[in-house]
């Protein structure tokens, strides 16, 4: 259980270090103003007395106008949030500095400057004092525990705390815990509170289905993280808030693992949770948006909430293009083009996004909610672009490590003790992409075999995906700018894919890349096509995938003996577990037959799918354009991890599936006390 001993102890240290950290960021306040005094001929400061004088006075009066501009920043919403970080510290220099002379708008642009200055300084200050730790943030949140102490009617239940470490595999977990490079959960684990154990997700190996599967217990009717509806034409996409949501309404059984008093962080889908702040399909909920606003907004309110995040972002900008051309120079292979794209999606994810995240679990962990769920995906990010185990993903893993050791020191002041369990939904396996193997790309190679147009999709963007509802959660229809977001939407048709995938006049194709996975559809069909049909209207096609030396195997429905994996040597009729000449399925472990059979027989299945190949170093050939991947079978994409505490046992087999996944976790909260009250059949409309 966390939160007695090494959790107390740090409690304590961090409230020893309250009054220094405290003095050196009015210290570096000082030396701000003193070097703004220099750099801005506008802003006079004569002596160092007066700077520290005005250090105080800013903090002070700063702190008072914080409590009236976040209830602005409610009504604005994201925006809202973003200007009182920019601002609202300038407004206190602009009173301190200028109201003795009178206000006015040039006075304040200069305060702005000042501020910006003040705060980078003060913000440097603090993290030296620190020793670069995440320390002063802990304390921050803490000193919130302590002001708003909650109480609760069941205190003796415990909660637990899931947080998804998005994409870690399992062996890149284990040679960091052995390396020490992850020092919270190499305590933990060292110590003995906790175990490291590996569990497989099914196929697909992608978020969609294993948040699906972990939450809500079901993993069937999602083939990727975007697939084509056949009945409509609809292009479903995972990580659009109207997709999610309607795509958690199919499944839902209004009994998912999140039901009893939860609440969802940064997820696709909610669980059930009652509340859910920046969930994906959650987007629009009025009362929990309103409360993450406050939440968010009070963060990048304080002086070093905005500063912090904002100084961090900018070394990650610095970081990743010096690291991004180092790659070059020193011809990392494999290596993917990383664009300015990526560059402000890491500086976002690592700088901002991650103590967005964290602030608005330990308010719930503070408010003793019984369970949270939460999606860290830096590392699933960073390592998609740079790779598995290069530097600046190992680095995005450590900053998750860290988020661990502050919900730690939460546990020991939260009103109920927490268990923080740690998962990923999936691996990843990486490789040179198929495109840069090959010189075209799927959607090109099927274009070219069947000699017909290909519409292809292979642009990953789960991560981004993060901060899209990061901002739509902040915006809705309650906030100034939700109301003029929601307008804007409502004038977006469905994108051309849809358009594609529904017009049945012409033969053509609409081909989507997951990974290592790619989905092949033949537009405007009511029904999934058997080969024999395909081989009719378009004979070269099967051929030439199979023949291709970049895929491993292929998936066709079949009239005689069902779905079908056909390799170059030979085939697997895995309805029957049959094999002809040389299996296809063989270097994909010994639950591929299994997971095809599964995938293939689903009714959202595609017409083909198409697997890279593997190869002897378990790299695959991902569709996409990501160094990392997962969503096919190969490599380690479908080797995930949890830790998780000794009190909370595993199965002594491992687990296979999310959903099996989701029964575990459940009885974890069955065993904790949860779940008693809720109805035995699921609620009239539910899945």
């Amino acid at each position: 259980m966390v939160g007695t001993p090494d959790g107390t102890r740090h409690r304590r240290r961090l409230r020893r270090g309250d009054v220094g950290r405290a003095f050196l960021g009015l210290l570096g306040a000082t030396v701000g103003f003193l070097l703004t005094s220099w750099l801005l001929p506008d802003f006079q400061v004569t002596s160092v007395a007066q700077a520290f004088l005005a250090a105080i006075l800013v903090a002070v009066i700063g702190a008072v106008l914080r409590v009236f501009l976040v209830e602005a920043a409610v009504l604005l919403g994201w925006v809202g949030a973003i200007l009182l970080g920019l601002l609202g510290q300038a407004v206190a220099v602009w009173v301190v500095f200028y109201a003795p002379y009178g206000l006015s708008a040039a006075d304040l642009v200069t305060a702005v400057l000042a501020s910006w200055i003040v705060a980078i300084t003060s913000t440097l200050f603090v993290w030296v004092g620190t020793a670069g730790t995440d320390d002063a943030v802990t304390a921050t949140l803490l000193r919130r525990a302590r002001r708003k102490q909650a109480s609760i009617p069941d205190p003796d239940v415990p909660g637990i705390v899931f947080v998804q470490a998005d994409g870690v595999p399992y062996p890149v977990l284990d040679w960091c815990v052995r390396a020490g490079t992850l020092p919270t959960l190499s305590r933990w684990i060292r110590d003995g509170s906790h175990r490291a154990v590996e569990w497989r997700p099914k196929l697909p190996a992608t978020t969609p289905a294993s948040q699906m599967g972990i939450l809500h217990g079901t993993i069937d009717g999602i083939p990727a993280f975007r697939w084509v509806d056949r009945p409509t034409g609809k292009v479903y996409v995972a990580n659009r808030p109207g997709d999610a949501a309607a795509i958690e309404a199919m499944h839902s059984d209004g009994r998912g693992l999140l039901v009893d008093d939860g609440v969802s962080v940064s997820n696709l889908f909610t669980g059930d949770a009652p509340t859910a702040y920046v969930t994906m399909s959650a987007v629009g909920r009025s009362q929990e948006t309103r409360e993450s606003r406050r939440t968010i907004s009070e963060f990048l309110g304080r002086p070093a909430g905005f500063a912090r995040s904002m100084t961090r972002a900018l070394s990650e900008i610095v970081r990743e293009r010096f690291q991004a051309r180092r790659a070059i120079r020193r011809d990392i292979r494999p290596r993917v083009h990383r664009g300015w794209g990526f560059t402000m999606e890491r500086a976002a994810l690592t700088g901002v996004v991650r103590d967005l995240n964290t602030t608005l679990v330990a308010d719930a962990m503070l408010k003793g909610r019984r369970s949270i769920y939460v999606d860290y995906v830096d590392y699933d990010a960073v390592a998609h672009h740079c790779g598995i185990l290069q530097p600046e993903s190992l680095d995005a893993l450590a900053g998750i490590d860290a988020v661990l050791a502050q919900l730690e020191a939460i546990a020991a002041v939260a009103p109920r003790r927490y268990h923080l369990v740690v998962l990923s939904d999936h691996g990843q396996s990486q490789g040179a992409i198929f495109v840069d193997r090959y010189g075209e790309d799927l959607a090109t190679l099927v274009s070219r075999l069947a000699d017909a147009p290909a519409l292809g999709a292979v642009d990953n963007n789960e991560a981004s995906g993060s901060l899209n509802s990061m901002m739509a959660g902040s915006a809705d229809q309650d906030s100034v700018v939700g109301r003029a977001f929601g307008r804007a939407s409502d004038r977006i048709t469905e994108d051309s894919l849809e358009a594609e995938s529904a017009r049945p006049d012409e033969e053509r194709f609409v081909v989507f890349g997951s990974g290592n996975l790619g989905l092949v559809y033949v537009a405007g069909q009511d029904h999934r096509l058997t080969r024999t049909e395909l081989d009719q209207r378009f004979p070269a096609l099967l051929p030439g995938l199979v023949a291709h030396p970049g895929v491993g195997f292929v998936v066709v429905d079949t009239v005689e003996h069902g779905p079908v994996a056909y390799g170059a040597d030979g085939e697997h009729r895995v309805r029957d577990r049959v094999v002809v000449g040389v299996d296809p399925l063989a270097p994909y472990g010994e639950h591929a037959p299994e997971f095809v059979l599964r995938a293939a027989t689903m009714a959202e299945a595609p017409d083909v799918y198409v697997n890279s190949l593997v190869d002897d170093l378990d790299e695959v050939a991902a569709f996409e354009g990501l160094v990392a991947c997962h969503g096919g079978l190969g490599g380690w994409q479908d080797r995930g991890m949890v830790v998780h505490p000794v009190d909370l046992p595993m199965p002594t087999d491992m687990v296979i599936g999310a959903d099996a996944l989701h029964r575990v976790l459940v009885g974890w909260l069955e065993g904790c006390g949860h779940r008693r009250d809720l109805p035995t059949e699921a609620p009239e409309g539910a899945a």
